[in-house]
């Protein structure tokens, strides 16, 4: 069965015993920490050896999961040097991750320059990928390439996986992303179903060229079909709620949890 998550994007201004509550009080199993952006939940690379182990103990005392930590890495960085670092941040997330009991590790593509074929720049991103997979492996972590910004198509994204052909790379679906470059639902699933390991979900529309987020189910991209896809396809992961919140903004997170908690179980109901 699918399971309902957060990212802490949400609620950033949050305490991770905040959170907690928060996702006791509408249903959600899964905590997707958004790191890079000081959030107060307090997950980060910075965490020490007995830090992490404490973290560890707080999840499974409260019976949640710690279902992916959502990075900001870029593999298609073009300057070399540039994406060394992105392999060396990734690497460093590996080991958080693995220390954390956390399976799942999200990377961007990024952005590259289309003055390049796309075979070139799928060459480039499987070669990077490859330098990290076997450390995922070992610390049972499954990287994912989410399919968002010049990766939003589906079969570029696939071509990665294929290429790369190991365990450890997977597909983050971000539902919406592919939908925004007039890819159909229906064909968007069918090319990553082996390996979709995750999904993202936001709702919105366009005002004045420029998305503006809205409710689950009040803007323009469909969520029904892709869930009623996921569930015939027996998929347990999770739905994970990416609706984004600047540290010390006016927002309302509860508010935000709460509605998409009942829309996604209304939603469910018609799978």
């Amino acid at each position: 069965m699918i399971k309902l998550s957060t990212m802490s994007s949400v609620c950033p201004d949050w305490t991770l015993d905040e959170v907690f509550a928060g996702m006791k009080r509408h249903g959600y199993k899964g905590f997707e920490p958004r790191v890079e952006w000081n959030h107060s939940c307090g997950i980060a690379l910075e965490l020490s050896a007995v830090e992490r182990k404490e973290m560890v103990r707080r999840f499974s005392d409260e019976d949640l999961e710690l279902c992916c930590i959502a990075t900001g890495v870029q593999m298609a960085a073009e300057d070399i040097s540039v994406r060394s670092g992105q392999i060396e941040d990734l690497r460093r997330y590996i080991d958080l991750a693995g220390d954390l009991n956390c399976p799942l590790l999200r990377t961007f593509g990024g952005i590259w320059s289309h003055a390049k074929e796309i075979k070139v720049m799928v060459d480039y991103v499987v070669e990077g990928y490859s330098q990290v997979l076997d450390q995922a492996r070992d610390r049972k972590v499954t990287v994912l390439l989410e399919t968002h910004d010049h990766w939003s198509n589906s079969v570029t994204v696939r071509a990665v996986l294929e290429q790369a052909n190991h365990p450890n790379l997977r597909a983050l679906w971000d539902i919406m992303h592919p939908q925004r470059v007039f890819e159909r639902t229906t064909e968007s699933f069918e090319v990553l179903k082996p390996y979709i390991a995750h999904t993202h979900a936001h709702d919105g529309t366009f005002v004045e060229g420029r998305m503006t987020t809205l409710p689950l189910g009040e803007g323009i991209f469909d969520h029904l079909v892709p869930l009623q896809l996921l569930s015939a396809a027996n998929f347990e992961g999770f739905f994970s709620v990416e609706v984004i919140h600047t540290p010390g903004s006016d927002h309302d997170p509860d508010g935000v949890l709460s509605q998409y908690a009942k829309e996604f179980w209304n939603l469910l109901e018609q799978t």
